[in-house]
């Protein structure tokens, strides 16, 4: 760092994913002055640069919209990902958000004295000759980067001896080429289970390790759960819904893949699980497209023992693992809203809310209906916060 440019904020968010653009539009809304960083070069880099190309979303675009701006009616019901992204793109515009890309978020630390949060964020553009850090005071911390921000690689014995190819999804594309290889997809959420459908369709032999139980729904089935989520309690539509997938995909214990005895939506609720919502795996599965496969007991070059000892040789594996929250690496007082594990301390629905003026957006495991929720809260408690101050901080309406 050559220079230590003071520059004082009213709001700093940290990250420009649909979590940190929802918080600016509104708090743009309320007249409320904000700046957000983001560390890429675009808003929204998970969906752009960090997701495979036939991801789509899987729930109704009723459940999936951003404050202030609702889907088009003429918007299909379950978005493609470009959909979504144009969606992005166009919400960043209507509602003026503009985000400081390539600038990373070093360090934050609440300063007891001023009674400000001091972020220093260095702009990765410029060059070493160049002031490439700055030092920001804030009133209020928004803490938008989401649960998303680095990819796990388990540690699986004998993993740095495989010979062939190891990808992680977040650099997955498409399937095509693993054409004719034989693949191993660790990890049986929503993008495992989706990446295995499209190695098969693209003639790779795919199969994937299953470990833990899950439920495997429609998104129809999901769609109607959540509606009637809205009006009776989880007990009565998990029996619903359960009987719905019963009926539709019957028992795949035969198959490898086990159901929990809690229904789906009280067992997301129990452990942070989401149902795998199916979007043609399972016919693949019975029709032995894809194999299921139990853990991995070792890994010797490219051959991989399975924990029923059954030994199969892979061309490559992909790591569907999921990702980690880094907000511990920037944010020195991240005790004051997160545990040691990066999720909130405080409990939903108040989750968002830290001491000392700092919030988290997307921090609740309920995609994307969760960031509009806990973007409404934290801009409204800033706003009222702010009223309550008036006149030293208090915006003017417009």
């Amino acid at each position: 760092m050559e220079n230590n440019v003071l520059e004082n904020a009213l709001v700093v968010i940290v990250g420009a994913g649909p979590s940190g653009i929802a918080t600016s539009a509104l708090l743009n809304s309320m007249s409320v002055p904000n700046i957000i960083f983001e560390k890429e070069d675009c808003c929204a880099s998970l969906w752009k640069k960090r997701s495979y190309d036939r991801l789509s979303l899987h729930l109704a675009k009723n459940f999936c919209s951003l404050p202030l701006m609702p889907h088009a009616f003429r918007t299909s019901t379950f978005m493609s990902k470009q959909t979504f992204i144009d969606y992005v793109d166009e919400y960043v515009s209507r509602f003026n958000v503009i985000p400081r890309y390539c600038h990373n978020v070093e360090s934050a630390l609440y300063d007891e004295a001023e009674k400000k949060w001091k972020v220093v964020v260095k702009n990765t553009r410029v060059t070493d000759k160049e002031v490439c850090c700055q030092e920001y005071g804030a009133d209020f911390l928004v803490i938008a980067t989401g649960e998303n921000s680095q990819a796990i690689i388990p540690k699986l014995p004998g993993l740095e001896t495989f010979d062939g190819v190891v990808v992680h999804s977040s650099d997955y594309k498409c399937g095509e080429s693993f054409r004719d290889k034989s693949v191993l997809v660790i990890g049986c959420g929503n993008s495992g289970m989706e990446i295995s459908n499209d190695l098969s369709e693209n003639g790779a032999h795919a199969s994937i390790v299953v470990r833990s139980q899950l439920h495997v729904l429609s998104k129809e089935i999901v769609r109607i759960g959540m509606l009637l989520l809205n009006f009776l309690p989880v007990k009565m539509v998990d029996w619903f819904v359960s009987f719905l997938a019963k009926f539709s995909y019957s028992d795949l214990s035969s198959y490898g893949i086990y159901q929990p005895a809690e229904g789906p939506f009280f067992f997301k609720a129990l452990t942070g699980k989401t149902p795998v919502i199916d979007r043609g795996t399972v016919e693949k599965i019975r029709s032995k497209k894809i194999k299921v496969v139990p853990g991995i007991e070792e890994i010797q070059y490219n051959i991989v023992e399975f924990k029923n000892g059954a030994r199969q040789h892979f061309d490559a594996i992909v790591l569907a693992t999921g990702y980690r929250s880094t907000v511990h690496n920037w944010l020195k007082d991240y005790k004051l809203i997160l545990d040691d594990d990066g999720k909130p301390k405080g409990k939903y629905p108040n989750h968002w809310k830290g001491a000392k003026g700092v919030y988290c957006v997307g921090f609740s495991g309920r995609g994307l209906a969760g960031i509009s929720s806990d973007s409404k809260a934290v801009a409204e408690h800033i706003y009222q916060l702010l009223m309550a101050q008036k006149p030293t901080h208090a915006p003017e309406m417009v």
